[in-house]
């Protein structure tokens, strides 16, 4: 019985192919990147990139744990990050490395972040890009928001027991001082800039002050009503004394410190996101 045309079960000179250019090219970065060795995620490894695009990938130890992309340049991305681990509870810049690829400015419309996180993600690795590592200020909408207990905020809390940097002995203006605050901070603090901060001064006698000695020296100078909340990733002060907020570890409300247990949000519940910068807010 001859075979109906189109319908032959053992064609050996026809079949359907599928191509994936971006499948190839993102196995194709991983490969490369596979043959570099890792540097210390330090000033000094970073001095000595180039100020070029490219897509970097972040370990933890010896976990590889992040793959991220530069518009612009490595050194000043790398540089972010270096700044953000340093200011956190539980790890350090000398936990992580990293190495990196320099892209064409012409191949960046290709996504090649994506094409390499689509490539691990399928290895089950890179767990931070999935953890609100490379997020920005979620914005006020946000700031309620329980994390997740992998979340990278839930993990590595922001380090309240730092020093302050560049704090001199005097009278200072509140609303100044969380200008000069928010400046040094290897995390964000934003604030409600209101003309009743601006009132409030400061005397500074101690200049070897810790952030959480200044903050609440700055909750106690502040008209009552106020209050400074420490969450996971950064700060918030507004004038809402009391507001409870789900991921807030710690309260500074008219001089007192007051101790807080995060929430925990379910794990099938979406990540957050990054946002906009609130409204109205530094």
């Amino acid at each position: 019985m001859a075979a109906t045309a189109g319908r032959s079960e053992k064609a050996t000179f026809h079949r359907s192919f599928t191509l994936s250019i971006t499948k190839a090219l993102g196995d194709q970065l991983a490969a490369d990147l596979a043959t570099l060795t890792r540097a210390p995620l330090s000033d000094t490894s970073i001095g000595q990139l180039l100020e070029r695009p490219g897509v970097y990938q972040l370990y933890l130890h010896d976990d590889f744990v992040y793959v991220g992309k530069a518009d612009k340049s490595l050194p000043v991305r790398l540089r972010q990050h270096l700044k953000k681990i340093s200011g956190r509870r539980g790890i350090a810049p000398s936990d992580m490395t990293f190495s990196c690829l320099y892209v064409a400015e012409d191949f960046s419309a290709l996504a090649p972040e994506q094409l390499l996180i689509n490539h691990h993600k399928d290895l089950g690795e890179i767990p931070w890009n999935n953890n609100g590592f490379g997020n920005r200020d979620p914005g006020r909408r946000r700031d309620h928001t329980a994390l997740k207990p992998n979340h990278f905020d839930a993990l590595y809390p922001i380090d309240l027991a730092r020093p302050v940097e560049g704090l001199a002995a005097g009278e200072t203006n509140v609303l100044d001082l969380l200008e000069a605050l928010k400046a040094s901070l290897p995390y964000n603090i934003r604030y409600a800039k209101s003309g009743d901060l601006e009132s409030a001064n400061l005397v500074i006698t101690d200049v070897e002050l810790s952030v959480d000695d200044l903050l609440e020296r700055i909750s106690e100078a502040a008209s009552s009503g106020w209050q400074i909340t420490a969450l996971g990733g950064y700060i918030v002060m507004y004038e809402e004394d009391p507001a409870e907020y789900a991921s807030a570890w710690r309260y500074y409300r008219g001089g007192q410190t007051i101790d807080n247990v995060p929430l925990s949000a379910p794990e099938d519940e979406t990540a957050v996101d990054s946002g906009s910068p609130a409204q109205g807010a530094s």
